[in-house]
């Protein structure tokens, strides 16, 4: 609000920007592109992924930017604060907040989830091509098959419109490799070849809650001047959601669960974001310790070019086009295989280092560069 005061103008930004983001999110994950391990592009219409990664960021963003720009009141920007006036002053973001968590949990556990089927579109499950049934008829239920969220998104979305290939395909239910990939089960249940989209509609819904913890940080960050303030204010809230969460989980109330981003997960992870900013707010803000953690800062203020190139494949894709006699003799393959599976005798050890130097170092590597140079992917 202090660069653009213009609250039409700033809202219009905004959904610039949200629409910015979910073109690229469509575009990596509809189906589009298959980098990196895939030298084709293109989607069939009938069967592009509408949600994703991008998708839930645009959302969330456009949730909390919309509602930071109707409710900021320019008088307090330069008020001191203490203790709960942060959150006095920005109650009706809170109010919201609580509406999107009574949302949440009364679609979670009220909606009734009945027995469903699909087709089978792995090619390599045994039951290609088969229609199964799920048996569900069931409310209030947090398993794999039968829980509201998956339900909600076969409704709007259409099952052909999710993700093939959920993280549940590891469950040990379906694989004897759990809690890794593997070859199905010949007893797997139903389910365990079915979509489910991870960053579907509620559960998107419920992502919103944590960007606006993140802004109440950056709410802490603004209004409170000294570095004790902010840094009792963050963990204070950082340890409490932290421990509400593993509350709700042990004691089976909420469990916590990623796919369904249930709000004890919501809980543990803002909680534990916010310890892990007073530590690194410690390091930098109190002690000066900015050259050493440097990379951090060139890698998030290159977050898109890191994403797309790396998160995404599409550099790793690219160095794929480039092979030698087959499609698995190329130079990220050979680097893989030579330099780290075989160097340290282990696949899980040599993948590790592989994504340790190859994607992680050296993108902050290149983001240093770029930021030496002044140039920024921006949305």
């Amino acid at each position: 609000m202090q660069r653009i005061p213009d609250r039409g103008r700033a809202v219009r930004r905004v959904v610039i920007r949200t629409l910015k983001l979910l073109f690229w999110g469509i575009l990596l994950q509809g189906g589009y592109s298959h980098a990196p391990d895939e030298l084709t592009y293109g989607v069939d219409m009938k069967h592009i992924r509408w949600c994703g990664i991008l998708q839930r960021i645009a959302l969330a963003y456009l949730v909390v930017a919309v509602l930071e720009i109707v409710t900021k009141n320019a008088k307090v920007q330069d008020q001191a604060s203490s203790g709960f006036s942060i959150f006095r002053m920005y109650f009706s973001q809170w109010i919201v907040a609580c509406f999107i968590l009574v949302i949440y949990l009364s679609l979670v556990y009220g909606i009734y989830v009945p027995d469903w089927e699909f087709r089978v579109s792995d090619a390599k499950n045994p039951n290609y091509g088969k229609v199964l049934t799920v048996t569900c008829g069931t409310r209030g239920n947090l398993d794999p098959p039968c829980n509201a969220v998956g339900y909600i998104d076969r409704q709007l979305l259409g099952i052909n419109h999710m993700y093939h290939k959920p993280a549940w395909r590891r469950h040990r239910a379906c694989t004897d490799d759990s809690p890794h990939e593997g070859p199905p089960k010949t007893d797997a249940p139903a389910w365990c070849a079915a979509p489910f989209e991870p960053e579907g509609i509620l559960s998107s819904l419920s992502a919103v809650l944590s960007t606006i913890v993140g802004v109440h940080y950056g709410h802490v960050l603004v209004h409170m001047k000294r570095h004790t303030d902010r840094l009792k204010q963050w963990f204070i809230m950082g340890i409490s959601l932290l421990a509400l969460g593993l509350i709700l989980h042990f004691s089976h109330a909420i469990p916590l669960n990623k796919q369904l981003y249930t709000s004890s997960y919501i809980c543990v992870t803002a909680g534990a974001a916010g310890i892990v900013f007073c530590l690194f707010y410690f390091l930098v803000d109190v002690l000066n310790l900015r050259h050493p953690l440097s990379p951090l800062q060139w890698v998030g203020m290159n977050a898109m070019l890191v994403y797309v190139m790396a998160a995404a494949g599409i550099f790793e894709g690219f160095l794929n086009g480039w092979y030698y006699e087959t499609t698995n003799n190329t130079l990220v393959y050979w680097v893989r295989k030579h330099v780290f599976v075989r160097v340290w005798h282990s696949t899980r050890v040599g993948i590790l280092l592989d994504v340790l130097f190859t994607q992680i170092l050296f993108w902050a590597v290149v983001s240093g560069l770029l930021h030496r140079a002044r140039l920024y992917w921006k949305l």
